[in-house]
């Protein structure tokens, strides 16, 4: 049979950031890709050690517009161990507040994202409704949708009331029925198994051999969370189920994050419930000792890690971010083998690519 090479990319419907595939294909068949990156590559680590650490706090925040906080957090979090700061219970607790609504959102719209690229509008469309909640929330807690700016070094620059406290609880509420809705969906819809199940297969020593974090090795059956394996903010102090799949393919995938949408809102309950009284924020120097710092957080996609070594001066000597995004994407030739052309688009959604993020 003749083998002819089909280009996905840099432009297409089923990618929402560019990036560049070459399929050879025989048939309908799959027999082997090759992927090209740097299409928008804005080169922030360089950006990052020609301001100040207070400035880099907006700049880390421009390195993935879903999850936008954590990046600031991961960053905080470093320079605040390189300054010898601890900032206030509260101000962990508002900071992992964020990143669990964070979390919400990026896996809603991963679904949303995910259904209509296989053809299941009506779950797209109430995807991206229920995800207007957990972005109204996080609108009146920052005042942004997509950057929240929430972080500074030393704590957080926002408060919640208490009557916040009581409106936001409601709507988490709301949220819990629509999520039980998807649950179902995914369980029980046939035609949506059929175009998940064994598809996009990642086995157990494929998720080890590449590194691959989050939900993606967790719905292989890899029991990883930084936010249990080695807790920051205000993780120690909460009480939350690590969700796993053994099935390894986009439909384990799906549930994955789904369960972990419903426990992110028991999250968000507990912190809320929970809050400590006092200040936001302890007083940071301009200046940080000369000395590097590892600094990890459980993205919503997976742990982002952040090296920053300080010279003594206001500006970072070096800033390495390492992010998700990129031992997932170099597991895609191996998903994209031997897969049928039609659930090409399937696999790419499956992973939840973040193509800003891996390029920076």
């Amino acid at each position: 049979m003749t083998r002819i090479t089909i280009p996905i990319g840099p432009q297409h419907p089923a990618l929402k950031e560019p990036l560049s595939f070459l399929l050879t294909v025989e048939g309908e068949h799959v027999i082997e890709s090759a992927l090209r990156l740097g299409y928008v590559h804005r080169g922030i680590e360089y950006l990052c050690q020609q301001r100040t650490y207070i400035q880099n706090v907006h700049v880390v925040e421009r390195v993935c517009g879903i999850c936008s906080h954590v990046h600031s957090t991961v960053y905080c979090q470093g320079v605040e161990a390189l300054m010898a700061l601890e900032p206030p219970p509260r101000a962990l607790h508002l900071r992992t507040l964020l990143c669990e609504l964070e979390r919400i959102h990026s896996h809603l719209l991963w679904l949303g994202v995910l259904a209509e690229l296989i053809g299941f509008t009506t779950i797209f469309m109430y995807a991206w409704r229920d995800r207007e909640i957990v972005l109204d929330i996080m609108e009146e807690l920052s005042g942004g949708r997509v950057a929240h700016a929430v972080n500074i070094v030393g704590g957080v620059r926002v408060d919640v009331e208490p009557e916040q406290v009581r409106s936001i609880l409601a709507r988490l509420d709301e949220l819990e029925q629509q999520l039980d809705t998807f649950l179902g969906l995914i369980e029980h819809e046939r035609s949506f198994q059929a175009r998940t199940r064994h598809v996009g297969h990642l086995s157990v020593e494929q998720i080890r051999r590449y590194c691959v974090v989050g939900p993606v090795a967790r719905a292989s059956g890899v029991d990883v969370d930084l936010r249990r394996d080695a807790p920051y903010a205000a993780y120690e102090q909460l009480d939350f189920q690590v969700i796993t799949a053994p099935e390894g393919d986009v439909w384990a995938r799906t549930m994955v994050r789904t369960l972990e949408s419903v426990e992110s809102l028991h999250l968000c309950r507990q912190l809320l419930q929970n809050l400590p009284s006092g200040d936001l924020t302890v007083r940071a120097p301009r200046r940080a000792p000369a000395g590097e710092v590892v600094s990890r957080a459980e993205a919503p996609r997976g742990e982002v890690i952040y090296y920053i070594r300080s010279d003594g001066s206001d500006k970072p000597a070096r800033i390495k971010i390492r992010t998700p995004t990129l031992t997932t994407l170099i597991t895609l030739p191996d998903q994209l083998r031997g897969v049928n052309t039609a659930d090409v688009p399937t696999v790419l959604a499956g992973v939840d690519l973040c193509i800003a993020c891996a390029d920076r």
